[in-house]
């Protein structure tokens, strides 16, 4: 499973590392509104949600869900201007200006994308002038409570004046939080944008891929050049459309891990917004190494190894007597294991000693919610 730009042909210049506080703001409001996703920030978000205003969050909680459960595209206006390559804006009054240049078609399809999923790509018509359109999003508002459908109805049916209740709401975000976390934080984004342009320029785009993450690839199969993220959705987009300008954008991001966001939408410039490397964030396991381990410790019968192994290391022969078991069964089990990546083993003499490896199952947990999460 992956999500592919298709950048075949496209120049080199037209691959830009750049920082955007809107962008950076709705990870923000995620971080705000989930949490757990983000261990790295929890302390910070305690602070601000325990500060804010009752108004403030009273409204934040009528809009979340562009970007609780999935981020909208409207936070990266800059990917679907027309006329060529928009850069993000330097504050988030410019970025705002960008967004303002969205036609209402282009801003409500954006905001009502409530799941992105297998429909997301497909360039579907607004939901403000297709009627099946406009009963899904009402329909899929309503599952998120009264007040998101009340937002709904009302963007459906004025947009002008809701598109400038978001505009205000986001302002009054930046005056009561952002604009200090902005401050603090862009100075290692730019870096990263800095380092990763340089990376680029001197050491070529797989070398850039690999530093952003561990998830990101180029793959040049069958006289095509893709940049393949791994994760756990398919998708594709090319890189190439004149109509926004051709290019792909990677835009870094301090509250963003452990979700690394690929816009491919239909009529939009490609963009990845990828969280910054820290020391105390670990490299993401691929999410068909994940698939692995999880099937290789669904068996009964390894598990019970597992608790074996998990103890001490033990030859094929000691845990085949021990669950009553031949020793061809119990090889073809703790290859299962091996192959997963799960098992250690070393030689003592002619005997072969396996051991679970006990590191990477502590690690399970957060590898799988950061692969469902990425």
């Amino acid at each position: 499973m992956s999500v592919c730009i298709d950048i075949t042909g496209l120049p080199a210049e037209r691959i830009v590392f750049e920082t955007s506080p809107l962008a950076e703001l709705a990870v923000a409001l995620h971080a705000l509104a989930e949490p757990g996703h983000h261990p790295a920030t929890q302390g910070w978000a305690t602070a601000i949600s325990a500060a804010l205003k009752p108004d403030l969050a009273d409204r934040l909680s009528e809009a979340d869900f562009l970007w609780r459960s999935t981020f909208s595209d409207i936070f990266m206006p800059f990917a679907c201007v027309a006329g060529g390559h928009v850069r993000p804006g330097a504050t988030l009054a410019e970025d705002l200006d960008i967004l303002d240049r969205l036609d209402d078609e282009e801003f409500v399809t954006a905001a009502l994308e409530f799941s992105c999923g297998s429909r997301y790509a497909a360039g579907l018509p607004s939901p403000l002038v297709d009627r099946a359109r406009h009963a899904i999003a009402l329909e899929l508002a309503a599952s998120r409570g009264p007040r998101q459908l009340g937002f709904t109805q009302r963007l459906l049916a004025d947009p002008p004046t809701v598109r400038a209740w978001v505009r205000r709401l986001l302002e009054d975000c930046d005056e009561a939080f952002f604009a200090d976390t902005w401050r603090r934080v862009h100075p290692q984004l730019a870096a990263d944008a800095r380092h990763k342009t340089e990376l680029l320029r001197h050491k070529g785009l797989e070398e850039a891929l690999t530093s952003v993450s561990a998830a990101l690839s180029l793959n040049t199969a069958g006289g095509r050049t893709r940049i393949e993220a791994d994760k756990l959705a398919h998708g594709a987009a090319t890189a190439t459309d004149p109509a926004v300008g051709p290019g792909v954008t990677f835009v870094p991001s301090y509250h963003g891990w452990p979700h690394l966001l690929v816009l491919h939408a239909s009529g939009w410039r490609p963009v990845v917004h990828y969280p910054v490397a820290a020391p105390e964030l670990p490299s993401a396991a691929s999410v068909e190494l994940l698939k692995l381990r999880l099937e290789a410790l669904a068996h009964p019968v390894r598990l019970r190894l597992c608790r074996y192994i998990a103890r001490a290391p033990y030859t094929t022969g000691e845990l085949a007597h021990a669950h009553d078991l031949s020793a061809p069964e119990v090889s073809r089990h703790l290859t299962v294991l091996k192959k997963a990546g799960l098992l250690t083993t070393c030689r003592r003499g002619r005997y072969v000693l396996h051991q679970l490896d006990v590191t990477v199952v502590a690690r399970l947990g957060s590898d799988f919610l950061e692969g469902i999460l990425r």
